[in-house]
């Protein structure tokens, strides 16, 4: 690929809207290849891990999160574009959900299933529970089925009773099946572990502002807002604009990285949350921010367009990978800061990235993205391309993203 600094062309108007047409037939193959491949036919639900050769794994277990950015993905798919295809994927993931994954005891969803669907780990991991949210209530949306706003409702009630930390403010990372707080909190073996973490809380904001679309309540905008304080003050950080990641239970920062893809996520996000509620101030504060954000991921460019994954401040070393869902977040991230400013090196961010994303991470012969690759192009082999953390949700709503925005 050219270097980024021979990419950067006067963007015309037809430039915008092939980008517009190339995202949009890749969402179309991104959902394909889920129907072709992830639905497991003999057990139920989707299956659990598949290699880059498109090699299913039938014994591999069945995470909460990747049901539900299924369910989220499809139903979204479908709110888009009607498709009845998408409903059905929508409700048979709404179906292994309810039927799999909810604790029908003690509340809540438990994060790992085996590969018939029995429960193989009861932990409550918070991040779990508000990606339901954000799949059954988008469910919703394209259902009207009361079931699914119900459950999601349910899920909000344990995790403001159990996760909601009503002295110091925020959400407490993790619990045992009977809500009981575990020695270990983390959400992956890569992660601190700390009691409470910007991941989650964005992706509780993130949930939060779906619900509300359907549920408008005033204690939901409440809580909403809340979190936009606790971002404000704690998660954001008012001198570099990157986010910080881990604290202990009373806000202690504790030595992380700097996420590029978290930072360029939460640069639109944010804003777009504060949308959803019509909150004037925070829609305004997310904007500004929304900017000042997007500048300090652009640290993390590389010269080819791709964003690298991490750097690690304590070492002063640059994680030399780049990760499919970082990529995603980064078109929608730059996209978004270029309509907020009118400056076109935000714009040739963005589309630099697609061609980033179309040259060395969608997978031309077997479909769907890799994970990612590494410094010298290569790729990371090891990973999945379906698996626990490894689904539609990142490249489908950043194609979604883009297809709305261009008009």
């Amino acid at each position: 690929m050219d270097d980024i600094s021979k990419l950067n062309f006067k963007i015309s108007q037809s430039i915008i809207l092939k980008f517009k047409r190339d995202v949009e037939q890749q969402l179309f193959s991104i959902l394909d290849y889920w129907m072709k491949y992830a639905i497991d036919r003999v057990n139920g639900g989707f299956i659990g891990k598949i290699d880059n050769e498109n090699n299913a794994d039938s014994s591999a277990p069945k995470g909460a999160v990747l049901n539900a950015r299924i369910l989220w993905s499809f139903s979204a798919a479908f709110n888009q574009y009607k498709n009845k295809k998408y409903f059905d994927v929508a409700t048979s993931a709404f179906e292994y959900i309810e039927k799999h994954f909810f604790d029908k005891e003690f509340g809540g969803v438990f994060w790992m299933v085996d590969a018939k669907g029995n429960m193989l780990d009861s932990k409550k991991q918070i991040y779990a529970q508000s990606f339901c949210i954000y799949g059954l209530s988008e469910y919703y949306i394209a259902s009207r089925n009361t079931s699914a706003l119900n459950t999601a409702l349910q899920l909000f009630d344990s995790i403001e009773e159990y996760s909601y930390d009503a002295l110091m403010k925020g959400y407490l990372e993790a619990f045992t099946r009977e809500w009981v707080e575990p020695d270990d909190f983390r959400l992956s073996l890569k992660d601190a572990n700390e009691k409470k973490t910007m991941n989650t809380h964005l992706h509780i904001i993130e949930a939060y502002s779906n619900l509300y679309k359907v549920h408008p309540t005033s204690a939901l905008k409440n809580k909403i807002i809340e979190l936009f304080e606790l971002f404000d003050t704690y998660f954001i950080n008012q001198k570099t604009f990157h986010l910080k990641l881990f604290f202990d239970e009373a806000w202690n920062e504790k030595p992380g990285v700097i996420s590029y893809g978290h930072d360029i996520e939460a640069a639109w996000l944010l804003q777009r949350c504060a949308e959803i509620i019509e909150h004037e101030n925070w829609i305004l504060t997310f904007k500004q921010y929304a900017l000042k954000i997007a500048d300090a991921a652009a640290e993390g460019l590389g010269t080819d367009g791709g964003l690298w994954y991490e750097y690690d401040e304590s070492h002063q070393t640059l994680i030399k990978e780049k990760h499919w869902w970082v990529q995603a977040e980064a078109i929608v991230g730059f996209f978004n800061a270029w309509q907020l400013s009118g400056d076109e090196k935000y714009l040739h961010y963005a589309i630099n990235n697609w061609q980033f994303i179309k040259q060395y991470i969608i997978d031309k012969i077997n479909g769907e993205w890799f994970w990612g690759i590494r410094e010298n192009y290569s790729i990371m082999q090891n990973e999945d391309k379906v698996g626990l953390w490894k689904c539609p949700y990142h490249n489908s709503r950043a194609c979604l993203e883009i297809i709305n925005r261009i008009v």
